[in-house]
């Protein structure tokens, strides 16, 4: 009795495990596009809005789904208080901080922190160029995100079940 629980332990933790990777590259393609709708809603604050970048930050962040959202929440929120951090270190640290909560990958965060550099620098139209330049840059990772989600959430989740299996076979 006590080995069969441990099997069906075993099989249900491996099957679980399956599922919750085929999650994370279900997730990745839906966040991608929250990252392009909210660089496509900062584009419009900043060049029809003429709204502060602060206030801008704060829209978007209101505006996006999470986990996407904390990391426009944090940089608004870091940029009211009043240190004499540069927007790009703001930027850069809330990225690192709410990057882990993401299922986002390097391309995607490379892409984020070089926005990073010019944000508040420069004026109204050099901005729009560097996010319209992480907007298409997102498109070409969303693609290939698509993809990897076609090719892999199917196979995780056969793959963890069937993991679980082999281990019980070869345990008992």
């Amino acid at each position: 009795m006590l080995k069969l629980i441990g099997a069906m332990m075993i099989l249900l933790s491996a099957t679980l495990f399956g599922f919750y990777q085929a999650q994370q590259y279900s997730r990745r393609p839906k966040q991608i596009a929250d990252l392009i709708r909210s660089m496509q809603r900062l584009e419009t604050e900043i060049v029809y809005g003429y709204t502060p970048l602060k206030e801008a930050l704060e829209k978007v962040a209101k505006a996006c789904a999470q986990p996407v959202n904390a990391i426009f929440r944090y940089s608004a929120e870091a940029l009211d208080q009043s240190d004499a951090r540069s927007v790009q270190s703001i930027w850069h640290q809330a990225v690192d901080e709410h990057w882990k909560h993401t299922s986002l990958k390097a391309g995607e965060q490379d892409i984020i922190r070089q926005l990073g550099f010019t944000l508040g620098l420069s004026d109204s139209t050099d901005q729009v160029k560097h996010l319209r330049l992480a907007i298409q840059q997102l498109q070409g990772e969303l693609e290939g995100a698509q993809e990897e989600r076609k090719r892999y959430e199917s196979m995780w989740r056969s793959l963890g079940l069937l993991m679980g299996a082999l281990i019980v076979i070869l345990m008992y």
